[in-house]
């Protein structure tokens, strides 16, 4: 039996990252190999610029980044909730707070080294879009990570330095190397890549493709 390994490019505060990891969910519970499937998440930030430790509302941070008022941007973000809602997930991004992303992903790290990546990643983007937790806030980041298993004095000493901060960075330069400039973004078995918050069809019909190319170039 062959893996087939999906490489996946996600920050914690993307609203279609969320919907994407739902629709590539509904893919592989329709996906007749989903048993061989490999799944790696990795980090990536939609702001890099943003300042540690600065703290402001999603919606004074959309408006400012794409000079659009407020009114607007909150039809923009009731589009965005509805497509999430179809994906069985709850927004709330009237309240959700802008963060620098980087302890989070380092996190997320940690919680990858204890094998609980997946869930780790999967915690921290319903911390920030459905329940308007701040993700880069240290006692937060603790108590998330032992939700899910990570030992609080690992993290506690994970975010007291700069344990994993070459791994993020890693991250992102083999994001670039991918030629991706946003996300969501999916690599199946280091081949086929897959931009952006696709329907679940799209994720199926790359799934099969990737696994039958793969069976092929066994034989």
């Amino acid at each position: 039996m062959s893996t087939l390994r999906i490489d996946v490019w996600s920050d914690v505060v993307c609203p279609w990252c969320y919907i994407g990891k739902r629709r590539l969910e509904t893919a592989l519970g329709r996906f007749e190999h989903a048993d061989e499937v490999e799944l790696h998440w990795h980090s990536f930030q939609l702001d890099p610029a943003h300042p540690k430790g600065h703290r402001r509302s999603v919606f004074e941070t959309l408006a400012q980044k794409t000079g659009a008022p407020l009114a607007q941007i909150g039809a923009m973000t009731r589009q965005v909730s509805e497509l999430a809602t179809a994906e069985g997930l709850t927004y709330d991004l009237q309240r959700a707070v802008s963060v620098n992303t980087i302890d989070a992903h380092r996190l997320s790290h940690l919680a990858a080294a204890h094998g609980l990546g997946d869930q780790m990643h999967e915690r921290l983007l319903r911390a920030h879009l459905c329940e308007a937790e701040i993700v880069d806030d240290a006692d937060t980041l603790v108590r998330l990570g032992a939700e899910v298993g990570v030992p609080e004095d690992e993290t506690r000493r994970m975010l007291t330095g700069d344990e994993y901060a070459e791994s993020v960075q890693a991250d992102f330069r083999e994001a670039r190397a991918y030629g991706a400039t946003g996300v969501p973004f999916f690599v199946l078995n280091r081949a086929y890549a897959v931009s952006g918050a696709q329907p679940a069809d799209t994720f199926l019909s790359a799934l099969r493709t990737a696994h039958a190319d793969a069976a092929q170039a066994t034989r």
